[in-house]
This record gives structure tokens, C-alpha cells and sequence, in this order.
């Protein structure tokens, strides 16, 4: 298989593409208006502690207050508290010092923090819509090769990593090279590499941190102590491994920024980073285009024939399966399990690809056969392991429903590259004019009651315009007539089509929310 890292820059975004045979898997946007926070560490002041939901609000200068659960408070919190002389933060541990399985810690982790008190904290998850980012106290700083757990002493390596000797070689250079009052977890990127190299990596790590701890002594709350790679170079750090073949960048700026930083990091792979010269568009060459095309589309095509449609609401995102062509009854059961099999490899690439978290909702083509209900959960399963987020799914239903969740860390792609259409606030529907002119008749039955003037300016947008004055008799002149009052429109284009201002013609004054 073909793995390739392809980037393109303009001066607004930078855009990864990672493609297998030439197939988009994976695409990142590294964009100003939504730079990178997953990672970046914040000196922050509790602001509010709410033991009812089991959450502490941090100040760490942000829009929003930063989410902190008391899960996310691990055992290393005391230990970090103590870069203050703050005792005010007390967690139960085991009297031997070990850590507690995963399911006692989030039951039995107590937690006493109080308002105005100094935390240090790492962003887990960016904000998404109103909610503010989600942070844990338990603090990492990742790297090429391994991540540093500043205050613990864990030793843990990438499951991702098989082999059992080449795990137990690597817990033995871990175990070598690691600096007191500190834990590592070993990355995927580490496998097969020398202790020399996880050393200069673990030095580098400890250096940031050190200079974290400096950072906190000095500043005062809220105050940002460490910001992560950005995107792009994130994406080079965790994902440019020796399975990838080429890397092509579309600028000289960054194709060096990048070659400095894999030089530092694994000089071998320096030989794979290539500047591309070409005079068509990087990702025209690429074939990238009419993928993303159809990655922002609502309506993915199935290599049978059928589709799938994605749809995002407040609460999760609902995915429908559709058959192609018609096949005869006899056939319809194989004919579903083959057009679900193919949705269900195509809508794991979709979700790695748009990035999409929380609930998932899978309406799969009705299958009547148990063991074929079984063939959809099992194919779903097996490319879930291709996916680097954390995912969790239930059997089939007799309704052909299949419920997901995946974790989220920041916006989808879609979000991130889109807003909210103005006029429709991001529905999809626009009211009917004949509704806005309904609207506007009954702004003036009540304006009728109390209102003075009986000249009045309409501002509307020209297709309302339009429609308020077509026909033998018009609906402008039939209002006109009904309510006494003389209306001179006045068209404006800029203006929402479902909505519309009334001036008075004598005054200029705008009456409409006194009348609304």
C-alpha cells in the first residue's frame, strides 16, 4: 500500500491530505480562525465548583470557562499542585501507590477544590458551538517518540505495538533513560528505533516541562504556559511514520520548517520530504479536489449503485444507507447485505475523514438473516482498528439501527471549513414569501390599533418586492386598501428574504419592533 502525505498552502489555510493508493483517509485544515488548542497547557483559577454534575469551571482567559470533570482529575494532581505550595486539592489514592483501574477512579476520586484556587491544566477536547473547551489536570506533553507524564511513574507502551519483544526491548530503555518524578508512555512512531533516539526525545520533553514549571512560578492566572505544534506540523509529528512514502509540500517556507523539524526528530526520513514545483494546483494533481468535493457533501455514492446521507443535528449525527438499482426478491437479501457491507466501509472513512464525534446513528438497509445483522457489526468493527480515535458500538437492531459513539476532540471538517448560512441560520429552509407577507400583514393589524402615521416605508428584499406586487390586483395594493395605509416599497438585496423593516415615511423612525 501507497501512503502519502500531501500539503497545500495558501495564504489563509494550510490543508494535510493523507491518501493510501491514492485514496483520501485522513484531511486536516490548519486555518487562523480556528488554530489548534488540543494540548495547549494553561496556568487557569477555578471559577465554579458544581458537585452536582461532578465539574469544576476553570478560568483560563478564554470566551467561555474551560469544563473540568472530576474523571479528568487523575491521581498526578496533587503532585502538580505542589509548583504552587497549594495543599487546598486532596484525591484518594491506594496505600501502596498503584494505579486504580479506570471504572474505581471515576467512583471513588474525591475532590475538594474551592473558588480562586490555581490549577494547572491541558486542553483534552477544543470548543464545539456555545461549549467551552474540556480540560484534565492530569498533564502530558507529547513528542516524536514517546509522551512525558510530568509527576508519575508509569511506563506504558502503544498497543499498536505487537510484538512482544520489541515491547519488552523498549520498557527497558524507558526504564533506563527516565528521569525521577516522571512517567512515559512509548508511541507507535518508537518501534524498531534506538535507545539514543528516545533519549534526545525524552530530553527535549523534559526540557518543556521544566520550562513549563518556570513559566507558572511567574505568571498569574489565567495565563497560557505551553502551546501545541500547530496542525500541520502535529500531523507530521504523529502520522509521518516509516510506512509513509512521500511527503509533498507546495511551499519552500514550510517545506523547510518541516525538514528542520524531522531533522531534529528522525533524520532517515528526511529523504521522503519533497517541494513541489508543478504549476497545477498540488491538490488538482493529487486527485485531493473532487474527494473533498464529495467529502462536503451531504450525498456519498456507493461503489454498487446505492448511497449514503449524512446529517448532522444538535444531539448527534444520523446516517441513511440507500439501495441502488432494484433486484429481484429473490435477491434483495444478498443485494442489501452487499450494499451494507460497502456503506459500512465507506462511512468509517467518512468519520475519520470529517473528523465527526459524539453519537452516531447508522439506519442500515433492512437484513432479515441474524448472521448477516452479525457480518455488518463485524466489518464495522475491523475498520474501526484503521481508526486512531476511540470508538464504541452496539449490535444491529431488528430495525437495521446501529448505534455509535466516537470520540470527539474538536469540530468536524465540516464545521471547521463552514458557518451558518445568514438568511436560513444554517437550516437549509427559507420561509415561504407568502409567509413573510403574512408577517407583514399582521405587523400592520396591529400597527393600525395605535399607529399615527399613515405613510410607511417597507424595506424588503426584492423577490418579497416582487411578489407583493405582481398580478391584475395586487397583494400591496388589496393591503393598501384594507388597512387605510399607503406603503411606498423600498427593495434592498443585502436584506434577508425572510425578513422586513417599516419606516415611517415623515420621520425616518423604525418602526417595526414597537409593533412586532
Amino acid at each position: 500500500m501507497k501512503k502519502e502525505i500531501i500539503i497545500s498552502t495558501s495564504t489563509t489555510q494550510n490543508r494535510v491530505a493523507i491518501t493510501e493508493d491514492g485514496n483520501l483517509v485522513d484531511f486536516f485544515v490548519d486555518h487562523p480562525e480556528k488554530q489548534r488548542m488540543v494540548g495547549n497547557i494553561y496556568l487557569g483559577k477555578v471559577a465554579r465548583v458544581l458537585p452536582g454534575i461532578r465539574a469544576a469551571f476553570i478560568d483560563i482567559g478564554l470566551k467561555h470557562d474551560a469544563f473540568l470533570h472530576f474523571s479528568d482529575i487523575g491521581d498526578r494532581t496533587e503532585a502538580l499542585q505542589g509548583i504552587f505550595d497549594d495543599d487546598d486539592l486532596d484525591t484518594d489514592e491506594n496505600d501502596n501507590g498503584e494505579e486504580k483501574p479506570k471504572h474505581e477512579k471515576k467512583e471513588k476520586t474525591f475532590v475538594r477544590l474551592h473558588k480562586g484556587q490555581e490549577i494547572l491544566v491541558q486542553i483534552l477536547k477544543e470548543p464545539v458551538k456555545d461549549k467551552g473547551v474540556r480540560v484534565t489536570s492530569s498533564i502530558s506533553i507529547p513528542g516524536r517518540f514517546c509522551v512525558l507524564l510530568p509527576m508519575d511513574d508509569k511506563i506504558g507502551v502503544s498497543k499498536k505495538i505487537t510484538d512482544i519483544r520489541e515491547r519488552k526491548r523498549l520498557r527497558r530503555i524507558a526504564r533506563g533513560i527516565l528521569p525521577d518524578n516522571c512517567g512515559l508512555i512509548i508511541r507507535t512512531a518508537a518501534k524498531d528505533q534506538d535507545e539514543e533516539a528516545l533519549s534526545a526525545d525524552l530530553k527535549y520533553l523534559v526540557k518543556i516541562w521544566k520550562d513549563i514549571e518556570e513559566e507558572a512560578k511567574k505568571q498569574s492566572p489565567p495565563a497560557l504556559l505551553y502551546k501545541d505544534l500547530s496542525t500541520t506540523i502535529s500531523v507530521i509529528r504523529d502520522l509521518f511514520t516509516a510506512d509513509v512514502s512521500k511527503v509533498f509540500v507546495d511551499s519552500k517556507k514550510l517545506w523547510k520548517e518541516i525538514r528542520n523539524y524531522v531533522q531534529f526528530v528522525q533524520p532517515s526520513l528526511l529523504d521522503r520530504i519533497e517541494l513541489y514545483k508543478g504549476e497545477e494546483p498540488i491538490f488538482s494533481t493529487f486527485k485531493i479536489d473532487e474527494q473533498i468535493k464529495i467529502l462536503m457533501g451531504r450525498r456519498i455514492p456507493l461503489p454498487s449503485g446505492g448511497h449514503i446521507v449524512i446529517e448532522h443535528t444538535e444531539a448527534m449525527t444520523v446516517i441513511d444507507v440507500n439501495s441502488g438499482r432494484y433486484a429481484a426478491k429473490k435477491e434483495q437479501e444478498l443485494n442489501s447485505l452487499k450494499t451494507d457491507l460497502e456503506a459500512a466501509r465507506e462511512i468509517v472513512r467518512q468519520l475519520r475523514l470529517r473528523d465527526i464525534g459524539g453519537l452516531i446513528v447508522v439506519d442500515f438497509i433492512d437484513l432479515e438473516d441474524e448472521k448477516n445483522r452479525k457480518k455488518i457489526y463485524d466489518e464495522l468493527k475491523k475498520e474501526f482498528r484503521k481508526d486512531r480515535a476511540k470508538t464504541a458500538l452496539l449490535p444491529m437492531t431488528e430495525f437495521g439501527l446501529m448505534q455509535i459513539t466516537r470520540q470527539r476532540v474538536r469540530e468536524n471538517i465540516v464545521q471547521s471549513m463552514t458557518e451558518p448560512c445568514p438568511y436560513c441560520n444554517g437550516t437549509g429552509l427559507l420561509t415561504k414569501t407568502s409567509s413573510v407577507i403574512h408577517e407583514i400583514e399582521k405587523w400592520l393589524q396591529r400597527y393600525r390599533l395605535d399607529g399615527k402615521n399613515k405613510s410607511l416605508i417597507l424595506q424588503v428584499h426584492p423577490i418579497t418586492a416582487e411578489k407583493m406586487r405582481e398580478g391584475f390586483i395586487s397583494p400591496l395594493t388589496k393591503i393598501q386598501l384594507k388597512y387605510f395605509i399607503r406603503l411606498k416599497i423600498k427593495e434592498d438585496e443585502k436584506m434577508n428574504p425572510q425578513m422586513f423593516k417599516i419606516y415611517s415615511k415623515k420621520t425616518g423612525e423604525d418602526l417595526t419592533e414597537e409593533f412586532a
